[in-house]
């Protein structure tokens, strides 16, 4: 068993912040949040994934609301949530003078975890058993790039992230909550794919409800290590002592898991009804390549890095790795590592959080920006796109392409980048 402590990964190479990003902004805001959270009941949606877990430690772990439902479609997951909560002990004691320690979380009684499907009528039952809430958030999505193989697959990350979303809405109408926040990407600014797409989409679709729902949302980077990510995804393969590979040229803004969570609730309770939020950060100080971080990781690991060209090489060398055992893995040449670069559908080599033509405020917050002047597209239009959509996805022999060019007809920003190939091609 390597020893590896991600965290401390994660803060000196990936975001290279030895405290949290939100850090300054919960000091600035803490009497507003806690009067906008303490005591209050949350429902959150899609809640044990990274980011929707991550959010709900952050309100259990700085606030004190009255009730917590988190709802999820993977048991195992939620499982884990809650184990997770009840057993967290004092790691983090605070030096003296740097404020109360942190002694765990604030489980309130009313603490329900349900395996149930966005798309699901039995959360219509739940909401209206168990409901109404104060605050809703939304986390359920298909946030992966790879997910555009064919039309069915980018049908079903229409389900998710854009038709759902409004039933979610089309439901909380009916009892409104005090803030609705639904998860986006940075890829809805200026969109190359269709995940990026799909969440521009999203967006847009939310906003048509602005007028009559507190709606926020936020785009942000890579969450470091999150469930299904390429770093977690190299653990798990030097877990199985199978070879890696990484693309070259892909530059990336990471955020923490616990920055995730944090940014996410900051968001959904302090930012304006139709808010966009993002993080300020450098794209020359906090980009980070994909090559970089993998060379980073296996470095501290102790294994060292073996590059090479092709997946057979890689394969090959990992074999004749644990062929011999008379010296450490970093003598003996490293840790192989297929290097390759980008050619498959949809891949943006940088990231972005806004477009030229978004009005921002950077004012407001110490380390979180805003758009202001987000698409608000009327209800009757949105519907008349999902129409358009069901059209093409019904039709039979429908491809990829013909969802495409419905999207970059509502999108006009949306630049998709097509290759022919997937990611489901690499290792």
């Amino acid at each position: 068993m390597i020893d590896f402590d991600i965290e401390s990964f994660v803060r000196k190479y990936m975001t290279k912040r030895p405290e949290s990003l939100l850090k300054a902004d919960f000091v600035k805001y803490a009497d507003e949040m806690r009067g906008r959270i303490d005591g209050k009941r949350m429902l959150v949606v899609g809640g044990a994934g990274t980011i929707g877990s991550n959010y709900v430690k952050a309100a259990l772990r700085h606030f004190k609301p009255a009730a917590m439902y988190v709802v999820d479609i993977d048991e195992n997951q939620l499982t884990e949530l809650t184990r997770e909560l009840r057993s967290a002990v004092n790691l983090e004691v605070k030096t003296k003078g740097e404020g109360e320690e942190w002694t765990g979380y604030n489980i309130p009684d009313e603490y329900v975890t349900e395996p149930i499907d966005l798309g699901s009528k039995l959360l219509d039952k739940f909401f209206r058993a168990h409901g109404p809430f104060d605050i809703v958030a939304n986390f359920a999505a298909r946030k992966h790039v790879r997910a555009e193989r064919d039309v069915h697959s980018i049908e079903a990350m229409c389900e998710t992230n854009v038709f759902m979303a409004k039933k979610l809405l089309d439901l909380l109408l009916e009892s409104p909550p005090e803030a609705f926040f639904c998860v986006s990407t940075d890829k809805a600014a200026n969109p190359v794919n269709v995940m990026g797409a799909t969440k521009k989409l999203m967006e847009e679709t939310i906003m048509a409800y602005a007028d009559r729902l507190p709606i926020k949302t936020a785009r942000f980077a890579n969450v470091a290590f999150s469930n299904g990510s390429l770093p977690v995804g190299w653990l798990n393969r030097i877990a199985k002592r199978q070879p890696l590979s990484c693309p070259l040229g892909i530059r990336r803004f990471f955020v923490s898991p616990i920055e995730s969570g944090e940014l996410c609730l900051a968001a959904s309770v302090l930012a304006d009804s139709g808010d966009i939020v993002y993080p300020k950060l450098d794209p020359e100080r906090d980009m980070i390549p994909f090559d970089v971080v993998v060379k980073d990781m296996l470095t501290d690991m102790g294994l060292g890095c073996r590059a090479c060209k092709t997946t057979d090489e890689a394969k090959e060398a990992i074999v004749r790795l644990f062929d011999c055992s008379d010296c450490s893995i970093a003598e003996r040449g490293g840790w192989p590592v297929e290097f390759f670069g980008s050619d498959t559908d949809g891949e943006k080599t940088f990231e972005e959080f806004y477009t030229d033509t978004d009005a921002k405020d950077e004012e407001k917050f110490v380390n979180l920006g805003v758009v202001k002047n987000a698409k608000r597209r009327p209800v009757a239009e949105v519907e008349a796109i999902f129409a358009k959509l069901h059209e093409v996805f019904d039709k039979v022999g429908a491809t990829k392409e013909d969802v495409v060019e419905v999207l970059k007809e509502y999108l006009p920003n949306f630049n998709h980048i097509s290759k022919g190939k997937s990611l489901d091609g690499r290792m």
